[in-house]
């Protein structure tokens, strides 16, 4: 959620549970205007925070002039001093995605996981490795994870130009009453996966300058996705079941939206088993 409104848009999404307190509230109105500054971001935004058993994890995204691909990440234990995250490359979501515990709340944390590797042709040609990972690249890999998959905008929010750069979109109103009750006007704010596998019939009804992501209705499993209007039905809120702990508000016939994360960083593989 945009560091500019972050007291209001912290009530729209306290129905979820998870909230900050005043101490909290007030260090992030200062030194995201700080870290604003300091690298040059177009806008910064309060992401969320991920639960340790020794320390939480407050997390901070600045945005370039891309939205989509100009992002990067930062983590702070007292919402005052901040220090950039590594971006997440694919062998580093490899050697994460085995562990299964708790976030401990220390960057330099080392997990280990023993893997066995066939060295020949013998059955009992094997050998045991050591993989290391520390914390700090698991929290790195658990931001772009949920990032990836969960992040929520509304549809016509952003715009993407003919040179393919997405930015803002200055002229969103706001979704109406009865399109905000409807999953299909909610996308994914990451690279689309689905939008390739379309037909060139579906592709026709789309506007290629708003339509240019996944929307959540296509996501599996069905019902991933809780959607409820509330405060009397001036805030539209969804909440994802997959990763415990993501909020997206819109207030419909307005352009404030966002979304926040607090949560253990534990995606729930049990999903489908609960549907």
């Amino acid at each position: 959620m945009d560091s500019n409104s972050l007291y209001y848009s912290l009530e729209l999404v306290a129905g979820s549970g998870s909230t900050l307190n005043v101490e909290q509230r007030t260090a992030l109105q200062t030194s995201l205007v700080i870290l604003k500054k300091n690298y040059k971001f177009h806008r910064v935004l309060f992401w969320g925070k991920i639960l340790g058993l020794k320390e939480d994890y407050f997390i901070a995204q600045g945005r370039g002039e891309d939205e989509l691909q100009d992002k990067k990440n930062l983590y702070s234990f007292n919402c005052m001093d901040w220090f950039l995250l590594p971006p997440a490359t694919e062998s580093m979501m490899e050697k994460v995605s085995k562990i299964k515990s708790r976030f401990i709340g220390d960057p330099s944390f080392v997990y280990e996981h023993i893997e066995i590797r066939r060295q020949g042709e013998r059955d009992d040609a094997t050998e045991e490795v050591v993989i290391k990972v520390n914390e700090e690249s698991r929290l790195a890999v658990t931001v772009h994870q949920i990032d990836d998959e969960v992040s929520v905008v509304p549809r016509g929010a952003f715009v993407k130009s003919p040179h393919g750069l997405v930015q803002m979109n200055r002229s969103f109103g706001g979704l109406s009453h009865s399109e905000a009750g409807k999953l299909d006007n909610f996308l994914h704010f990451s690279e689309a996966k689905n939008l390739k596998k379309k037909s060139i019939l579906e592709m026709g009804d789309l506007n290629p300058a708003i339509d240019f992501l996944d929307v959540l209705s296509d996501d599996i499993p069905k019902g991933s996705w809780s959607l409820q209007l509330e405060c009397a039905s001036k805030v539209c809120v969804l909440r994802s079941l997959l990763w415990l702990g993501l909020s997206f508000y819109h207030v419909p016939m307005t352009p404030q939206h966002g979304y926040m994360y607090i949560g253990d960083g534990i995606k729930n593989l049990d999903l489908p088993f609960m549907l």
